[in-house]
């Protein structure tokens, strides 16, 4: 299975996609939308489950029905709103875009339903996450698809270009772009040489971003990404990358937690 990700400027141009997606005979759970829920943009005539209080809501399952809206009137199957921390609140619609919502701390874990739990999550790009957060953050849409293999993968991005989607690795580059200039300048600061060392100092800075690992201690999850170091290490044979990395991951955890200080969550 291979996720493939369009970010738009808007909610609708989003359900538009995923409207010419479904019609070209993805099934109905392979197909998922993030919506920045700014009061603005939930779809309205679909009831959503709400996980911003604890103990409300228990199974997504049963909320099914036409995502209209924003949304663009898109069957979707069901959608859940949550808090995120770091973002505020988004509305997920479709089994994968809530799969990812829990992979992301929103507490929508219980919530997600039988027929998530029943769903294949083999694909879900959840190292792609942060990417989408900081689409959300922006306030534009999120479409997330789920191929059977990669020839489906090239008709589906192909249809999100032609419907003016950005690429997850264009959003990632831009995300990047707009950090560069504050982390050359605090990795300089160190004694760092920023231009030899970017790439390992990216490569942390990002890994401190993911679902898996972000909030946590570099020593915390050194052994869970010890393979990653590695595989650095190997492609850059006799350069020092490891304090990088963690620089990076370190500068990554404090982004985080600003991120998270300033939405207040």
């Amino acid at each position: 299975m291979r996720a493939v990700t369009g970010v738009f400027t808007t909610p609708s141009d989003a359900g538009r996609a995923a409207q010419k997606l479904r019609a070209t005979g993805m099934p109905e759970n392979s197909v998922s939308l993030l919506l920045p829920g700014n009061g603005q943009n939930p779809p309205q005539s679909v009831p959503v489950t709400t996980t911003e209080q604890s103990g409300m809501g228990k199974a997504i399952g049963g909320v099914v029905g036409a995502a209209a809206g924003a949304a663009g009137g898109l069957e979707l199957g069901a959608a859940v709103s949550a808090i995120v921390p770091g973002v505020g609140p988004v509305v997920a619609i479709g089994l994968f875009g809530a799969a990812l919502l829990g992979a992301a701390g929103a507490g929508v874990g219980a919530v997600i339903g039988e027929k998530a739990e029943s769903a294949t999550m083999e694909g879900l790009p959840e190292d792609e996450w942060f990417v989408y957060e900081d689409a959300l953050r922006h306030g534009r849409s999120v479409v997330i698809t789920v191929a059977e293999d990669e020839s489906r993968a090239a008709s589906v991005r192909n249809l999100l270009r032609q419907e003016g989607a950005e690429s997850v690795d264009e959003a990632r580059e831009k995300w990047w772009i707009g950090l560069r200039s504050a982390e050359e300048e605090h990795y300089s600061g160190l004694g760092g040489d920023f231009k030899q060392d970017e790439k390992f100092y990216r490569l942390g800075f990002q890994a401190a971003m993911h679902a898996r690992t972000r909030g946590q201690e570099y020593d915390q999850v050194l052994m869970e990404m010890q393979e990653d170091v590695e595989k650095v290490k190997r492609q850059c044979p006799g350069v020092e990358a490891e304090e990088p990395f963690r620089r990076g991951y370190e500068r990554g955890r404090t982004y985080f937690e600003s991120l998270r200080n300033k939405a207040g969550k």
